[in-house]
């Protein structure tokens, strides 16, 4: 029974109606009781193995390094963006096309090493890859 503030017909319930509040809430938790079990299954894949080996740089191989002020080695003598650009594309018509590796400092940003893979990219190189140091 709902009581009305002001004691006039037509006047505001003070009272709160919970039942769709607690309609919806069994409703959510019978939702969550079926979803909960799917959402814990697992899919079995089988992944490659990877090998550490050491790569050595071969007569095919360029070597490109990048500080973090942005100065640019090839094959540790420094070239300007200009040069590379010309260098890579030279590289580009070659059969087989040499591997690019691209060496950047720590502290060098995303954006421009970014800029070095798109340099090659458009210079026509195929494969252009990072070269890391491994953890110990």
């Amino acid at each position: 029974m709902g009581m009305s503030v002001g004691g006039g017909e037509g006047s505001v319930m003070a009272e709160i109606n919970v039942t769709p509040l607690v309609d919806v809430m069994l409703v959510l938790l019978i939702i969550f009781m079926i979803t909960a079990p799917l959402m814990s299954h697992k899919v079995e894949i089988e992944l490659p193995l990877a090998t550490a080996e050491k790569n050595d740089a071969d007569l095919g191989t360029i070597t490109i390094a990048l500080t973090d002020n942005g100065d640019i080695f090839w094959n540790d003598r420094p070239v300007t963006r200009e040069v590379f650009f010309a260098q890579m594309r030279v590289e580009a018509r070659r059969e087989p096309q040499p591997t690019v590796q691209l060496r950047a400092d720590r502290s060098t940003t995303w954006e421009d090493a970014g800029k070095l893979f798109s340099l090659a990219k458009n210079a026509g190189m195929k494969s252009v890859r990072v070269v890391t140091t491994p953890q110990r």
